[in-house]
Order: C-alpha cells, then sequence, then structure tokens
C-alpha cells in the first residue's frame, strides 16, 4: 500500500490540460514513422559554425558579462542589435529602452498573463491559435472568446464586433504565418486592427515568431511598424518576438516590446521566475547579430521551407485532391487544412490522424487549437522538418488513410 501523501494542487489547473503535441509525441517512436507533427525549424539548416563563432566572440571579448548574473530586462548589447533587426524591419523609431529580453516569446507570453489577467476577465485569441497561448491564458483564469479567422488571417468585421461586446482586456493575434493557420492579415486589415485598438482602447498583442520566414515577396510590415501610420495604437500594443524560429530555439531569446508601465512589471514578475534570460545565450545572439550573418541565414532557410511548401501542397493535391481543402502557405512553417468529406469519407480529423498513425504518418488535428467553437475536420501539418522525398512519402500515406 502506497504512504505517499496526498497533495492538494491550485484550482488554477483545473482550467488547462496537457498539450495534446506532446501527448502525440509519445506515439512517434515507431521506426520508420514520417512526423508532420511538430512546429520546430529543421536543426540541419541551423547556422552551427556562425553561432559558435558568436559565443566564442562572446567569451573572448567580455567574459564576465556573459557568465555572470545580469539585468532582468536583458543584456544591454542584444537589447541595442534586437532594436537594430526591428529597424530593418520598418520599426525605425524603437530604442533598446523599449524591449525586453524574454526566454522565448513564450514567457513573455506567461508574463502577460501574470501581469494583465486577473480570473473572469475577457481575452480574445484567433480561432484557431497557438495551443500554447490558450492554455497559459487559461492558467491565469481567463475567460476566452474565439475570433474567426480565414484565408486572410483574423476577420475584422467579426473581431470588431467581439471587442465591441465583450471589451476584452486584450486581444491577442499572429498576424504574420500564424501557428497553426498559415494565414497572413493582409495590409488593409492590419491598420483595422490598430484603428479598433484606438477606438476601443483595446490593448492588442502582436506575436511574431514567424514573420522572417516568407517565400517570395515580404509580407506587409508588422502591426508594430504599422503603428506609426495609426496615432495612438503605439500604447496599444504589445509586440513579442523570437530567434527561435530563424536562428535557433536553443537559445532561447525572444523579446517583448511594449508601454513602459507594463514591460515594469513584466519584468517585475520576471525576477520572480527566472530572474533574466541566460546571459551566455544573450552574449551568443548579441554577437551573432553584430557579425551580420542573419541575412545570408534566412534566404537560405526561407529557400528550403519554401520548396517544402509547394513540394507538399503539389502532392497534397495530386493525392488527396478534393477530399481536403486548404490554402498554400506564403511563409511560415504549417498548412492547415480540412477535410471536406468529399465522396463520403469522414471528416473527423482526429479519426484521420489514428488511421494515419497505423500507415505510419503524424500531424495533429485541429481540435486543440481552438479555446471554443472547434472545427473537427481541421488539422495541421508541419513541412519544415522533412525532406522533399519524405513529405512525398507521408503524403502518400496520408491518401492510403482516408
Amino acid at each position: 500500500m502506497s504512504t505517499a501523501p496526498s497533495l492538494s494542487f491550485a484550482d488554477r489547473l483545473n482550467n488547462v490540460e496537457t498539450s495534446a503535441i506532446r501527448e502525440l509525441f509519445k506515439l512517434l517512436g515507431k521506426p520508420g514513422i514520417i512526423s508532420f507533427a511538430g512546429g520546430f525549424p529543421d536543426s540541419a539548416l541551423f547556422d552551427v559554425d556562425g553561432i559558435r563563432q558568436a559565443s566564442l566572440a562572446a567569451l573572448e571579448q567580455d567574459p564576465g558579462a556573459a557568465l555572470q548574473y545580469g539585468a532582468t530586462e536583458g543584456y544591454g548589447p542584444l537589447r541595442e542589435q534586437l532594436a537594430a533587426f526591428m529597424a530593418v524591419k520598418g520599426v525605425a523609431d524603437l530604442r533598446a529602452e523599449q524591449l525586453i529580453v524574454t526566454t522565448g516569446s513564450q514567457q513573455a507570453l506567461d508574463l502577460l498573463g501574470k501581469v494583465l489577467i486577473n480570473p473572469g476577465d475577457k481575452v480574445i485569441v484567433e480561432g484557431p491559435t497557438f495551443l500554447a497561448t490558450i492554455n497559459c491564458f487559461r492558467l491565469y483564469g481567463a475567460d476566452l472568446v474565439s475570433a474567426p479567422i480565414d484565408g486572410q488571417g483574423a476577420d475584422t468585421d467579426a473581431l470588431e464586433r467581439l471587442i465591441a461586446e465583450h471589451r476584452p482586456k486584450f486581444v491577442y493575434i499572429i498576424p504574420t504565418f500564424g501557428n497553426p493557420s498559415g494565414a497572413l492579415l493582409t495590409l488593409a486589415r492590419r491598420k483595422a486592427v490598430l484603428e479598433m485598438a484606438v477606438k476601443y482602447q483595446t490593448l492588442i498583442v502582436e506575436d511574431d515568431p514567424y514573420g522572417d520566414l516568407y517565400f517570395g515577396e515580404a509580407p506587409p510590415p508588422s502591426l508594430l511598424a504599422l503603428s506609426s501610420q495609426v496615432p495612438g495604437s503605439r500604447d496599444l500594443l504589445v509586440h513579442c518576438g523570437s530567434l527561435s524560429k530563424v536562428l535557433s530555439p536553443g537559445l532561447r531569446v525572444g523579446w517583448m516590446a511594449g508601454p513602459p508601465e507594463l514591460l515594469s512589471r513584466a519584468t517585475m514578475c520576471k525576477q520572480f521566475s527566472d530572474a533574466h534570460t541566460s546571459t551566455f545565450a544573450q552574449a551568443t545572439a548579441a554577437q551573432y547579430l553584430l557579425a551580420g550573418r542573419m541575412p545570408a541565414t534566412l534566404g537560405r532557410v526561407r529557400q528550403v521551407y519554401a520548396q517544402r511548401a509547394q513540394t507538399m501542397g503539389d502532392a497534397l493535391r495530386s493525392e488527396l485532391g478534393d477530399a481536403i481543402e486548404f490554402v498554400q502557405p506564403q511563409g511560415g512553417l504549417f498548412v492547415w487544412a480540412r477535410l471536406t468529406g468529399s465522396g463520403g469519407k469522414s471528416p473527423d480529423a482526429a479519426a484521420f490522424a489514428k488511421r494515419a498513425i497505423e500507415r505510419g504518418v503524424a500531424f495533429v488535428p485541429g481540435m486543440p487549437f481552438y479555446c471554443a467553437d472547434g472545427d473537427p475536420a481541421t488539422f495541421r501539418l508541419s513541412f519544415a522538418t522533412a525532406a522533399e522525398d519524405k513529405i512525398l512519402d507521408g503524403v502518400a500515406r496520408l491518401a492510403q488513410a482516408l
């Protein structure tokens, strides 16, 4: 008989559940399985030599700073480099002191939950949206409201109606190649979101981990870059960025720009959790950006992902035909698809996922990405980590599993 004590856990844990994606990973140890399930960048594309040189430079130039405790707000040279990185993307007036460094952009979301959300507060998120965001905000007691999206991102007419009805504490959106939708918010809709922020005095949180992963023409400017065109919107905007998808997730370097009073409170809460993001990782990232290697790295990554996305899209159209529908991604890591039920086939993506696993291919059903009113026919495929021959083989297996 067990003598272990019965532990009493926080009630807030009742609002969240284990990530469906993490649970799926337990099934991926089967030999020969082809995975379209993860949301990872391809480790074969990491600029290992560049990161090695950057880490050595960090140790050679200022080893004390790289290996010592640091400021909670972030390592000064990295904040300067991040401001310069954002300037290249059209945010010319962002100063280093107007952003803080976070342990990945996901910590930024957690800090927003800590400093903004009271139990019962309304928060609007896209449907579908980043799964970790749903669980993070629910952990702090948010009452999540789902805003519909289409192939061009958030439906801004519907979003405005929801803002007017619910008066949320804030709105969270991924305008550029969102996870899982891959959708790209149009320029007109971006401006409309900023105008709504001012009209309703509602905070907008822009999450932008994928904005640099475009395949052809550059996407519209970020909300942060556009905020200079909408007077008053900058004071109602939080921008979260990350180097995880473009450099290395192992460095765990993200950042958050926003109103000063919000950043000061986020910094205070960060002191209580990790004191500061790894100074060695920050110093390495700073040296990497200073060395000017990022443009070449991005060029190489974009080319590879663009070809894989095209290969997957072509294969899906050829092998599955009218059994699914999707918008060909213009960037990011994902294809967001929907079973149509054509030919009398079941439009249940969860059942499809189980049959696919039996055929040796994995993807993520779409329902966990919705906070409410989910579509059980939807599912997410990632093309990022699979070579083209594996993509062709995997899609052929999907066709067999229909």
